[in-house]
């Protein structure tokens, strides 16, 4: 990952001791610092204690399933996760992006397909921080800091993904301004999830459920047929 630091700390959590034997030797290699878990009670203790800048997260695990430790990491943090599922698994793509999933891969994989999609990733959020290096948007009680990725609302951090942070950040730099679901969808999720805007719906859903208070004087509006826009209230 030219530019950027290759001593990223990933955590591979998958009961399959096979796929830690392909993957860890792969990234240690392109100097990835790597750390595993075989069950997912494992995986969110050592995601609290770790801190890594990656998951790599298996759905089918033992002791907790990885839809519910996607959902349990992302109630703390906003670590970036890619979600691994076997052919033939009934996996619900939305549920994986609803739950705040930044990608998934389907098995049986390459160790070479999944560094490509874990580099493309953290290459994103770099640019996002880099690009936006020192900007916080203030409106009103709400507070965006895409240096750090953090969101808050009256001055207390509001957990949300990546992609909750770069879809608010986008329509609140551009209040009034009506972003589509195509283009939020591309923008952000990039070709892999072009067709489903299902996923815009349910991140904008997520996000009004954590933000969008009462006594707020702005508010994430629906323009029916076309997408949404940031509206800011007299």
């Amino acid at each position: 990952m030219e530019g950027y630091k290759t001593n990223y700390r990933v955590l591979i959590a998958d009961d399959d001791p096979n796929v830690h034997q392909s993957l860890s030797p792969y990234f240690r290699r392109e100097g990835y610092e790597i750390f595993s878990s075989y069950d997912g009670e494992d995986a969110v203790e050592k995601a609290r204690s770790l801190k890594p800048d990656m998951i790599i997260l298996d759905i089918m695990m033992p002791r907790k399933d990885g839809l519910a430790v996607c959902r349990e990491i992302r109630r703390e943090a906003n670590i970036p996760v890619i979600m691994l599922s076997a052919k033939g698994e009934e996996f619900d793509k939305l549920l994986g992006l609803e739950l705040g999933a930044d990608d998934y891969i389907t098995k049986p994989f390459s160790p070479r397909e999944v560094l490509a999609r874990v580099k493309a990733v953290l290459r994103r959020l770099h640019e996002i921080k880099d690009e936006s290096k020192g900007t916080i948007v203030r409106i009103e009680n709400l507070e965006i800091d895409m240096s750090a990725f953090i969101v808050k609302l009256n001055d207390q951090p509001v957990p949300c993904t990546p992609k909750e942070i770069e879809i608010l950040y986008t329509l609140a730099s551009n209040p009034g301004k009506v972003f589509s679901r195509e283009h939020l969808l591309q923008s952000i999720w990039g070709y892999d999830f072009l067709g489903d805007t299902r996923a815009v719906d349910s991140h904008i859903k997520r996000m009004r459920a954590k933000l969008c208070l009462p006594e707020n004087r702005w508010d994430i509006k629906t323009v029916w047929g076309v997408g949404y826009r940031f509206e800011i209230g007299e």
